[in-house]
């Protein structure tokens, strides 16, 4: 086959390449499937606004779990990120440095550190969500109260999990 047939393939194949997801059949592949797409476009979201705030993704996602969770400690944060000691520890060293949090001795361990925000500092960061969270809020408001309670009780199952 010459050059350019073979090139007339692959243009062709390209236009009639269908999505590399089975189509959904039952309703829980409609939530597993509409479950990506929304972690998707969250990371996308996530990965824009850490840029803006002058940060990279991990080091965002870090400021957001010590925001849901608390303070902690370091090993603590790697058991929730799946990170390695040593990527939550330059993770932090960046976040310190850029003066988003502390690193203090842990009063119910001695031998740990406690890692708590700076809340002054995440003023900027969570002016860049709340665009999107009352957005939420607002779409949120057009559900019935019963299918809110099963969207809670879901993501709990899912936290459970650790999925």
């Amino acid at each position: 086959m010459s050059t350019p047939e073979k090139g007339k393939k692959r243009r062709a194949a390209h236009k009639t390449d269908a999505p590399l997801v089975t189509l959904p059949v039952t309703t829980a592949d409609r939530v597993v499937l509409e479950i990506r797409k929304f972690i998707a476009a969250a990371i996308f979201f996530n990965t824009q606004t850490a840029e803006k705030a002058g940060l990279g993704l991990t080091d965002m996602q870090l400021l957001h779990m010590l925001q849901l969770y608390g303070p902690s400690t370091p090993s603590r944060l790697a058991a929730w990120t799946g990170l390695s000691s040593g990527g939550v520890t330059v993770a932090l060293d960046r976040l310190q440095k850029s003066g988003y949090l502390r690193r203090g001795p842990n009063p119910g361990d001695r031998r740990s550190l406690l890692i708590t925000l700076v809340p002054g500092r995440l003023r900027k960061i969570a002016a860049m969500y709340e665009g999107i969270e009352k957005e939420t809020r607002r779409l949120l408001s057009l559900l019935p109260q019963n299918d809110l309670e099963a969207v809670v009780r879901f993501f709990e199952v899912m936290q459970r999990a650790r999925i």
